[in-house]
């Protein structure tokens, strides 16, 4: 680029062209302060841009410049090279001249720019993943990469529970005493039965157990600390202790009085005074605006009946009693209910996963919540899968595909959505302290 000299010209803003994939990013605040800044001192900090009119430097200055009151057939002074540059001389400055910022869209990085060059033109690596075996890991404890370290896991989309270090971790929740299969009863399962190797039909025992590594997951990353969490579809045990082991005040409802006796008495076992009691309220949640309507909950997390896949009572109130339609008029009552007790600029978590109808079709059950919680008037902001193990999967799977070429499901979908603005969330939740996890364990980790 030796070649290449700086000049001033001037251009009228209506003929300044934005680069498409300029990868800067200004907050909301930042750009009214620049706004501010042009309304008090005025156009100062020349714009850089291409021989032919395009912004290599100052795409947010423009825009911040129409706001404070300049015209398009306004003329400005603009930094032009001494020729047309190329791609990669482009890209260079680009960044060059907004790297001191730090914000970036790292999708359009990603996707437009080479994360060598990007290094080379002093963008750190660990933004961009340069040393991903260090940064990765299992999980905390022995091996666990900077992520790992940081957030228990990588912060990915998708989520495997099936690495030994999630099941360890699995197990020494479940070594404290939790039992949330405890309040229910056997053989609601009403998927179809399980063939062994012998071509005999075997029931599949028990019913599904929320799994306590997700759910602290959940609180780590989307609730604050000393936050109240508020379930809707309580069910067993798992996420109102794990909320006391990390310092969250839990409030469940749930509908069956036998699950709460035995919930409560699990929490009085293994919650210790220094820890936030859980809190489960007997009743319908179709009544949860009124049974905890003085409830301000900072977070909500639940995994709710999935259709009629787990009858859980023979009580007509019990919403896996009800025909799909039924279902799903009372559970988008149910979570505008919910999110109405929830505070603005927070977080909401739903574990779910689809169900098949009596002929064996989808119910679209993931796309309902989705649909339910922007209903609800809060935004859809993250999912992640959550992979399974696999269990006897592989005896069901071989038949049902061969028969009818049903794909074996081995993954539940983790939804989060937003309640505000996610930003001001984020800054409520703090950054994520992993420390009072390792804690809950003690040397056991």
């Amino acid at each position: 680029m030796q070649d290449i000299t700086w000049y001033t010209d001037k251009v009228l803003i209506r003929d300044l062209k934005d680069y498409l994939n300029n990868p800067r990013r200004m907050s909301k605040a930042d750009f009214e302060r620049l706004v501010r800044d042009l309304q008090q001192d005025g156009y100062h900090n020349r714009i850089l841009v291409n021989q032919d009119n395009t912004i290599i430097g100052g795409h947010s200055r423009k825009k911040a410049m129409l706001k404070a009151g300049f015209k398009n057939s306004d003329i400005i002074e603009v930094l032009k090279p001494s020729r047309q540059l190329t791609e990669d001389e482009f890209k260079r400055i680009n960044v060059k001249d907004n790297l001191p910022f730090g914000e970036f869209d790292f999708d359009i990085l990603g996707n437009h720019f080479d994360v060598d060059n990007l290094i080379d033109w002093g963008m750190p690596a660990e933004w961009l993943g340069k040393g991903e075996e260090e940064q990765l890991g299992q999980g905390i404890g022995e091996g666990a990469g900077s992520l790992a370290k940081n957030f228990m896991v990588p912060p990915f989309s998708v989520l495997n529970a099936r690495e030994g270090w999630w099941q360890e971790r699995k197990r020494t929740w479940l070594a404290l005493g939790i039992k949330s299969e405890e309040g229910r009863k056997e053989g609601l399962l009403k998927m179809a039965p399980a063939w062994n190797v012998k071509g005999l039909v075997s029931q599949i025992p028990d019913t599904s157990v929320f799994d306590p590594v997700l759910c602290e997951l959940a609180y780590l990353w989307f609730s604050p600390p000393e936050g109240t969490v508020l379930d809707p579809f309580a069910g067993g045990s798992v996420r109102g202790i794990v909320a006391a082991k990390l310092g969250r005040q839990y409030v469940g409802v749930e509908l069956r009085e036998e699950q709460v006796t035995a919930n409560r008495l699990q929490a009085a076992e293994i919650i210790s005074d220094q820890e936030p009691m859980p809190a489960w309220h007997c009743d319908d949640s179709r009544n949860i605006n009124y049974a905890l309507k003085d409830v301000q909950a900072d977070f909500i997390l639940s995994c709710p009946p999935y259709a009629d896949l787990e009858v859980y009572s023979d009580d007509p109130a019990d919403l896996s009693t009800l025909s799909y339609k039924d279902f799903r008029d009372a559970y988008f009552a149910i979570i505008k209910r919910t999110c109405g007790l929830l505070k603005q600029d927070s977080f909401a978590c739903f574990v779910v996963g689809e169900v098949r109808d009596k002929r064996g079709n989808y119910y679209n059950f993931i796309g309902d919540t989705i649909e339910a919680f922007r209903a609800a008037g809060l935004e859809y902001y993250n999912e992640a899968i959550l992979v399974t193990c696999v269990g006897s999967l592989p005896i069901r799977a071989a038949k049902y595909f061969t028969s009818a070429r049903k794909l074996g499901k081995t993954h539940q979908n983790f939804l989060v959505f937003i309640k505000g603005d996610p930003v001001k969330a984020t800054k409520k939740c703090g950054a994520v302290d992993i420390s009072k996890a390792i804690e809950a364990f003690g040397e056991e980790l």
